[in-house]
């Protein structure tokens, strides 16, 4: 999934003659405390409810207030991780995408952005979860992709967790299936250390209702 996919279509960009109030209203509407502003097509930098609130002329034009906008963007064909990766360095709540040539194309806010990782990484999927833990030079995804396919199931997403304090890695499973007990029978087999499983029955629920709380809180 590229920058370019995670565009929301419901937030638009601030004009440079829009006003400081006008951003504000559409900051509380939108639910975020960034936007990006443009001139024309292009780009001209995300301003922050903080910076207009600091001036204290909420009523001029964004041109005239004179604030030195940053210009964090995303070019449209980076890599999803890499717009989340810049959201959280500079702790913005939405970040521009530009074209190759600098041209803002649309808004990204970390609603939207929630809201396609859960897509991107199957939490809605139907399925279990299977926590391994491990050495760090003895993860092997291709034998782990082997003793799951070889019961019939498949990995729907993959993360891999490291601890700066240990040489131990968790190894974090989705898997297309209800049923875990014959993979975690052959991951036992195998000498796994297997940290947890969660079966759909239980697990589908928990998630959803994360989620569910999570985009409730993002919407507060």
């Amino acid at each position: 999934m590229t920058a370019k996919d995670l565009i929301t279509e419901e937030v638009p960009p601030l004009k440079t003659t829009d006003s400081g109030s006008k951003a504000l209203r559409w900051m509380d509407e939108f639910r975020v405390s960034h936007l990006p502003v443009v001139k024309g097509k292009t780009f001209v930098g995300i301003i922050s409810d903080s910076d207009i609130l600091d001036l204290n002329t909420p009523e001029e034009e964004i041109c005239k207030l004179h604030i030195p906008l940053v210009r964090p963007f995303i070019t449209e064909g980076q890599h999803a991780f890499d717009v989340l990766k810049i959201m959280s360095e500079l702790n913005l709540s939405a970040v521009a995408i530009v074209d190759e040539e600098y041209k803002f194309l649309g808004t990204v806010t970390y609603k939207s952005y929630m809201e396609k990782l859960a897509g991107l990484s199957a939490i809605k999927d139907p399925g279990g979860i299977i926590i391994l833990e491990m050495a760090s030079n003895n993860y092997s995804l291709t034998q782990i992709s082997q003793i799951v396919e070889g019961n019939d199931a498949k990995i729907l997403s993959c993360y891999l967790t490291t601890n700066t304090d240990s040489t131990l890695v968790e190894v974090t499973l989705k898997i297309n299936k209800d049923d875990l007990a014959p993979i975690l029978q052959t991951f036992f087999r195998y000498n796994y250390n297997v940290k947890a499983s969660f079966h759909q029955s239980g697990y589908s629920d928990d998630m959803k209702d994360r989620f569910d709380q999570l985009m409730h809180y993002i919407n507060i």
